[in-house]
């Protein structure tokens, strides 16, 4: 039988996020990243998770854009768009991180957290009406009753006078 190198090299990775110190994670994450057998954008996004994860966001936005350029499908690009908006509204480009979650397809991987994080970067970007108004909207199926009354009232947040 014949093991993939890719698939046990993803064990590796998670594995490695088992681990409580980030700076730990990062210099494990370098090491796998240069083993990486595949020829997409893998081991650029965990790279840059673990750079993110650490605190070094300038580095991780670099790592997520190569991983962009390197390609990458699914759940994984899903996530790297996540995570690379997010870096992007930490390094105080929040502008950028709302044109990306919005050009953003939903993913069923990562739930709602397109739309928590596009409301987290609108606020950033001072649009703190259209901000609350994709948090609601993103809460609005979750809800037991007033559905109705809740997606009207977000609506309204936005609608000009």
């Amino acid at each position: 039988m014949t093991s993939d190198p890719t698939a046990a090299w993803q064990r590796s990775v998670d594995d490695l996020w088992t681990l409580a110190d980030p700076e730990d994670v990062l210099t494990r994450m370098r090491v796998l990243a240069e083993e990486f057998p595949g020829s997409d954008g893998s081991a650029h996004f965990e790279l840059g998770g673990a750079l993110d994860s650490a605190g070094h966001e300038a580095e991780a936005a670099l790592e997520y854009e190569r991983a962009l350029a390197a390609g990458l499908d699914g759940e994984r690009l899903a996530r790297l768009i996540i995570q690379y908006a997010s870096t992007l509204r930490t390094l105080g480009r929040a502008e950028e991180s709302v044109a990306l979650l919005t050009a953003a397809s939903p993913h069923p991987a990562i739930g709602a957290a397109r739309e928590v994080f596009l409301a987290l970067a609108l606020h950033s970007a001072g649009r703190s009406d259209e901000a609350l108004r994709v948090a609601l909207e993103a809460l609005v199926p979750t809800l037991p009753r007033y559905q109705r009354s809740v997606a009207a009232y977000a609506a309204d947040l936005t609608r000009m006078p």
